[in-house]
């Protein structure tokens, strides 16, 4: 295995200061290194891969220089337009170094959202033009690699990538954390919202920790997982995947369980609700700051406002928790108001050590939850 430390002097010796991406679980070690010895202006977690790329491209014009990008392999849906549109030969030929964690690589167990992609990541890449390399866990391979990549995108003008397998990097603990210090764990505070919701509500949760914890609750408590939609992959998209729901069951109040990272990712949904406004919707943050399932990096909500962003966007009515009793009186004054509604709960960051992961599988979660859908609709007629 290569330690981040070493990597992390390896880049910097071939002249790549600048470091933007979407911090995933693979990469956590390298991730966390670049965050602790990045200058703060030269490294940006960015809201998804696309701003990402973006920002590289900016980079390279500002300086010459070329940036790297890091980021999950599912993240390559949101870079498609800017790798194709912006920093490909034909149109601005912008060089950069893409570093990809293959999650869902073929003969390895991974979960249902990455199988797709690990499988046809390699090929999806030759699809793009962008020529790659998998990185040896080596140092004398890895120079080499590192060094082919530099080559190609100065000699071609364009991105190339370093592709990433579980396991390259030695183990890294981010030490410039900013722990917050709310009352409440997103565990926690889950379990006191679930608790107070009405016999017939839909819950859509968001990717990661939010929907695992959801999950062990409705077991905790034997209450079935029919009438929740667990987004297991699709970052930032539970919001939209709840809106849909709540247009066509009006007569049913729909919780989006969001997390500020995901929220972030694709803000641009809350302009959608908001002209949209179903009277049934509630969008539910857990926000602790960070993209805390993957490593702990921080997010950008520390310096903006979610309740403010909403009601901008046209949602009807705000509030903001962080004490188990404001959950409780908010959630009951939420459930009296027309939507679109939104509540912030600040929470602290981490989860359990022993977290499990759902164990019913996404088409049997579909299926319960889609029966459950049609069942209410028939009741409700």
């Amino acid at each position: 295995m290569i330690t981040p430390k070493y990597f992390y002097n390896l880049l910097v010796k071939n002249e790549i200061y600048f470091f933007a991406g979407v911090p995933d679980s693979l990469l956590k070690d390298i991730c966390a290194y670049i965050t602790d010895h990045a200058a703060p202006r030269q490294h940006i977690i960015a809201a998804n891969e696309g701003n990402a790329i973006a920002l590289a491209a900016g980079y390279h014009l500002a300086t010459g220089k070329i940036g790297l990008v890091y980021l999950q392999n599912s993240g390559l849906g949101n870079c498609v337009n800017p790798l194709t549109s912006l920093t490909a030969p034909e149109v601005y030929a912008i060089p950069l170094i893409l570093m990809i964690g293959w999650r869902g690589e073929p003969g390895k167990k991974d979960e249902p959202q990455h199988q797709q992609m690990g499988r046809i990541m390699l090929k999806h890449l030759e699809s793009l033009e962008i020529p790659y390399c998998i990185l040896p866990d080596t140092v004398t391979e890895a120079e080499n690699c590192l060094d082919q990549a530099l080559t190609e995108a100065k000699k071609s003008n364009a991105p190339y990538a370093l592709i990433v397998k579980e396991g390259t990097f030695e183990k890294y603990a981010l030490k410039n954390k900013k722990n917050t210090s709310f009352p409440l764990t997103r565990e926690e505070a889950i379990r006191i919202l679930t608790q107070l919701l009405e016999p017939d509500s839909i819950v859509i949760s968001t990717t990661g920790k939010t929907s695992r914890e959801l999950f062990e609750l409705r077991q905790q408590l034997q209450q079935g997982h029919h009438k929740d939609f667990l987004t297991v992959g699709s970052m930032g998209h539970a919001s939209s995947i709840a809106l849909a729901v709540a247009l066509q069951k009006p007569r049913q109040p729909v919780y989006c369980f969001d997390g500020d990272g995901a929220a972030i990712m694709h803000l641009g949904a809350f302009a959608t609700i908001g002209k949209l406004k179903p009277h049934n919707f509630r969008h539910i943050i857990f926000n602790n700051f960070s993209h805390d399932s993957v490593g702990g990096q921080p997010t950008a909500a520390d310096s903006i406002d979610f309740p403010a962003i909403a009601i901008a966007n046209g949602y009807r009515v705000i509030f903001s928790s962080e004490t188990e009793a404001e959950v409780q009186e908010n959630v009951k004054k939420m459930k009296k108001e027309q939507g679109p509604v939104l509540m912030e709960i600040r929470c602290r960051k981490g989860a359990r050590e022993d977290l499990g992961r759902a164990t019913r599988t996404t088409l049997e979660n579909k299926k319960d939850f889609m029966d459950f859908l049609n069942a209410s609709e028939q009741e409700n007629h």
